[in-house]
């Protein structure tokens, strides 16, 4: 059987983490998004896999050559949508296959449930259906599908996972998967629903840190650095090669710590936390629950909590990030939100900075002791 990955769009609500990378790349646990629906994949046997690329497409290619399995990449040269995105690798495809977003976590379980099933389409109950294509299901079979209503019908939801035969193609006429998957139901197929058992879209970028608790949970232990023997270690804690722990830093797991990072002494890092390669940690600071990109600094007596941070920021000392709640508007659209911080890349913060519930942009400049709640601070911004 084969499988069409979608990894071209960029992921505009991710702003500003998909400023240099797609929504595909963006590291969760120290792995890109897409590698979690190859794994799905294989462990289901599927190693048959096409991947349509589009926006920043060198960096998902990059990603998809290193694999050790082969993968077929084909290129959608205008982001016009899901269904237009399906359709150039149409000369690729020669019988049934699954069609899958890169985006999104999707457990190898879920697969297997659906992947004998001719049209069928994978859905989820999920609290707020009208981010996503809202499905109305009677007796296991799918009756309406519609994009992101103002007010939803039911609480199940298109993972955007389906299984379809080749006949799909002669029925796209649409930019989009669940107008085509509509227009489907309209003409009488039987599209069968199927639950998924674990899936998970980041709509938003603080999304990412409920999909790095998830992907942590099962995390096994593995030491390849060099932990100071005065270093408290416990849990599931993966350390990479040439990455160091000082002497009194506790370490609480689940925790991944990438290659050639610095950490401590005397620092604390929580569970749920994920540093990429080349992080350092000045002492006596404190992470917890956060996605730490590479090359970032974080200087010492800093707490960084419910964060996301991307590559090759520097945060002074004193920085501390905290959860709050509030609205931001998104693409748009006012969005109740509640997380610490959300940085972009190449961002400098003075020491005491303060940032509450707020997204900063990419190159962001923010002078000391500054103290940001519940604010989108645009790119390039300098704040003083």
């Amino acid at each position: 059987m084969q499988a069409v990955i979608l990894a071209a769009g960029e992921g505009k609500r991710v702003r500003p983490l998909t400023w240099s990378r797609p929504k595909a790349m963006i590291p969760v646990a120290n792995r890109p998004i897409i590698a979690y629906t190859i794994d799905a994949l294989m462990k289901n046997g599927i190693r048959e896999i096409i991947v349509v690329v589009g926006y920043r497409k060198e960096q998902v290619t990059r990603y998809l050559n290193q694999l050790d399995i082969p993968v077929t990449v084909v290129v959608q040269e205008k982001q016009l949508g899901t269904a237009h995105a399906l359709a150039q690798a149409k000369d690729n495809i020669h019988g049934d296959f699954l069609l899958l977003p890169g985006d999104n976590y999707i457990d190898a379980q879920s697969i297997a449930r659906i992947k004998d099933i001719k049209n069928a389409i994978l859905v989820k109950e999920h609290p707020h259906p009208s981010n996503f294509g809202v499905v109305t299901v009677s007796d296991g079979r799918a009756e309406s599908i519609v994009e992101k209503p103002e007010h939803a019908a039911s609480f199940q939801v298109s993972t955007g996972i389906y299984s379809l035969t080749r006949e799909v193609f002669q029925k796209n006429h649409c930019n989009d998967m669940t107008d085509v998957i509509a227009g489907m139901i309209d003409a009488g197929t039987f599209i069968r629903a199927v639950p998924a058992d674990d899936w998970q879209d980041a709509i938003y970028p603080w999304d990412l840190l409920t999909l790095n608790q998830r992907l942590l949970r099962h995390l096994p232990s593995a030491r390849e650095g060099v932990a100071s023997r005065q270093a408290t270690i416990t849990g599931p804690v993966q350390i990479g090669k040439g990455s160091t722990i000082g002497p009194n830093t506790v370490i609480t797991g689940p925790v991944i710590i990438g290659d050639d990072c610095t950490i401590g002494p005397n620092c604390c890092i929580l569970p749920n936390t994920s540093l990429g390669s080349r992080v350092t940690v000045e002492p006596l600071s404190l992470l917890g629950n956060s996605v730490i990109m590479d090359d970032t600094c974080i200087a010492s007596h800093s707490r960084i909590v419910d964060a996301v941070i991307g590559e090759r920021c520097t945060l002074g000392d004193h920085t501390s990030t905290g959860r709050a709640e509030g609205l931001l508007e998104i693409e748009g659209v006012p969005v109740h939100t509640g997380f610490g911080a959300i940085i972009g890349d190449h961002v400098r913060c003075g020491p005491f900075s303060r940032i509450s519930n707020s997204i900063l942009g990419n190159n962001v400049v923010s002078d000391s002791d500054q103290n940001v709640i519940s604010r989108i601070i645009p790119d390039s911004t300098l704040v003083i």
